[in-house]
């Protein structure tokens, strides 16, 4: 799987949903490698994007497409300032739920000292977590070297705010992943765009 991460500040959701909506309706059918699309708008007007196809190859080859290029000269017009974009050729993807269903997210970004460490805990954790904080669906982690954008997916914001008081019950292995790749930006997405080819 590949990931691409695109990042900006919005003051129009509305138009820049009817704009994601627009994508999976007009450019998702003819996408090449299309896997599916999360992220949203934060209540201060951060977007977080992450855009998943089976391959880098596949994101060169739809970035070509002209109807792309049209479709994003429209799009970025809703954007204020600068739009930042990753390319993420490594992804972990910890699934306990069905992502779909999610009816919250949050964004986390940071930067880990150990990656290959990380990523092994992170499998054995999965399991572990699921037993302490049922309100978590799943993960993703989208990698850009050492840097990491991650999505937790949620039922709900309450279940998820109700899970964060369980935290002192959470296995020990999570407090070395969260020595080893401290969270350095947190977004809340409380309307996220979800979809799924």
């Amino acid at each position: 799987m590949f990931i691409q991460v695109i990042e900006g500040r919005t003051k129009d959701k509305a138009g820049l949903a009817a704009q994601h909506d627009r994508w999976g309706s007009e450019l998702a059918p003819g996408a090449k490698g299309y896997l599916g699309m999360t992220g949203g708008v934060a209540g201060d007007g951060t977007v977080v994007m992450l855009a998943r196809v089976d391959s880098e190859a596949s994101a060169k080859a739809n970035s070509n497409r002209p109807e792309q290029g049209s479709w994003w000269n429209d799009t970025e017009k809703y954007f204020d300032g600068e739009v930042t974009f990753r390319n993420c050729a490594d992804v972990d993807v910890e699934q306990v739920g069905d992502l779909d269903g999610a009816g919250f997210i949050q964004v986390m970004q940071g930067k880990s000292s150990d990656k290959a460490r990380v990523r092994e805990i992170g499998g054995q954790l999965t399991a572990k977590m699921a037993e302490v904080r049922p309100d978590i669906l799943g993960m993703v982690i989208a990698w850009d070297r050492d840097e990491f954008t991650q999505v937790v997916y949620f039922r709900s914001e309450a279940e998820a705010r109700e899970g964060e008081t369980k935290m002192d019950r959470a296995p020990a292995e999570l407090q070395e992943v969260m020595d080893l790749a401290p969270v350095s930006v947190y977004v809340d997405i409380k309307e996220p765009w979800i979809r799924s080819a």
